[in-house]
């Protein structure tokens, strides 16, 4: 990896892509810590002491939540909308005519049409924030200009972080918004070692939990590469067909079919639906309601169950809606070629969707239990709040290598020797 970095950076393209990357990154950062005007930091700050959630939370938009800046909303609000969108596009024929038929003009409008979504559930989302925030007296002004100051500086933040992200994809390397959240997560990792080193300090735990976590991070990271590079061969025969004068076809080759087929997404919007229900009720002071949050509460049985369940259901759907077999067989039809052993049509079908109902059940068993690796590993380790594992060392690790794969395919196309050897 190193001596990969290194080439690119003596290419003149490549080294002003990576620049610009840290450049937005260094942006991404100072807009973290930029307040929201009209909030007591004092009263949020015992808001976020109050439990775990908010802690999950703040990982995740590196510590923009903790210090209620114009980044506190993080790009959830982008995440949601993308996955909206691409329901709709399944679910509606005309979009998923429309995405197959305009070609780039389609994607462009689907992705227009993701951004004014993203702007209005920034908005919802900012407008709960704001009378969450006066509820529970974290606002200096609880007037109507105090709540719409709020409001506009949080919905802002995210479209700007959409914006930002964008800019990434377009001229530096990589997925600008899996880099932000990339960004986001290792920017907490200082902040959670000198956590970890002051609880040595007084003795609320010892070297050998340390050792042991640190043990068990590098045996997720080997099995989330692990996972991540896996693939299922299926084998495709193409048989020889006369055109012209030249024979072609008769070769064999493969559908290279991912074990984890959905990636991390299953994980995240597992997490906002099991989430949702709890944040709701936090704002209820009806009995009720508090039985509800401490039902699904963080780290308990019921929340580890359901948010189980919720990943392996989620991956399913997720990866019915990517990869579909039905295409996969016509393609394959379409191009002269066949399954050996498998009748074309709908044996096809029915044997290509065997395949990936297995190798799925497999991927989403491990994003479930990586998800809910943080409770056990904290309960095993006895360091408390253990945020930095599960969901975010699938995010890093991912994103790192989808970043390297893109590093080494630039420099492939620059020095690719082709039959000049």
């Amino acid at each position: 990896m190193l001596a990969t970095l290194r080439s690119a950076l003596r290419v003149g393209d490549l080294r002003r892509r990576l620049l610009y990357t840290l450049w937005m990154f260094a942006v991404f950062r100072v807009g973290a810590h930029i307040p929201v005007p009209g909030v007591n930091a004092e009263v949020f700050q015992q808001l976020f002491q109050s439990g775990s959630l908010l802690g999950l939370l703040d990982l995740f938009s590196g510590g923009a939540l903790k210090a209620f800046s114009m980044f506190a909303m993080s790009i959830t609000p982008y995440i949601n909308a993308t996955i909206i969108v691409q329901l709709l596009t399944v679910i509606v024929p005309r979009l998923e005519r429309m995405m197959k038929e305009e070609g780039v003009e389609g994607r462009k409008k689907m992705t227009q049409w993701t951004r004014y979504l993203t702007t209005v559930l920034a908005l919802v989302q900012a407008v709960g924030t704001s009378f969450y925030m006066r509820g529970a007296g974290a606002l200096e002004d609880p007037g109507f200009s105090s709540i719409a100051i709020v409001c506009i500086v949080l919905t802002a933040g995210t479209t700007f972080l959409m914006w930002l992200g964008e800019q990434i994809t377009e001229h530096g390397i990589g997925n600008g918004i899996s880099l932000l959240i990339f960004a986001g997560i290792v920017a907490r990792l200082p902040s959670g070692l000198g956590r970890v080193f002051n609880y040595i300090q007084v003795g609320s735990i010892s070297w050998f939990n340390v050792i042991l976590t640190v043990v068990i991070g590098l045996l997720v990271i080997a099995a989330v590469v692990w996972i991540n590079e896996g693939r299922r061969k299926m084998p495709v025969q193409y048989a020889r067909r006369v055109v012209g004068r030249r024979m072609m076809g008769g070769a064999s080759t493969f559908i290279p079919m991912r074990v984890n087929q959905a990636g991390v997404i299953p994980v995240i919007f597992a997490q906002s639906v099991i989430l949702f229900p709890a944040t709701i009720a936090g704002f209820i002071t009806h009995p009720w309601a508090q039985a509800v949050v401490s039902f699904l509460h963080y780290g308990g049985v019921w929340y580890s169950l359901i948010y189980f369940g919720l990943i392996v259901g989620m991956t399913y759907f997720y990866t019915a809606i990517v990869f579909n077999p039905v295409e996969v067989a016509n393609n394959i039809r379409k191009h002269g070629g066949f399954i050996p052993g498998i009748r074309p049509g709908r044996p096809t079908v029915q044997y290509i969707d065997w395949v990936l109902t297995r190798i799925t059940l497999a991927g989403s068993i491990f994003l479930a239990l990586i998800a809910i690796m943080p409770v056990f590993i904290e309960k095993i380790t006895a360091i408390p709040n253990l945020y930095f594992g599960g969901t975010a060392l699938l995010i890093v690790v991912g994103v790192a290598l989808e970043t390297m794969k893109q590093i080494e395919a630039h420099l492939l196309m620059r020095h690719y020797q082709g039959f000049i050897k």
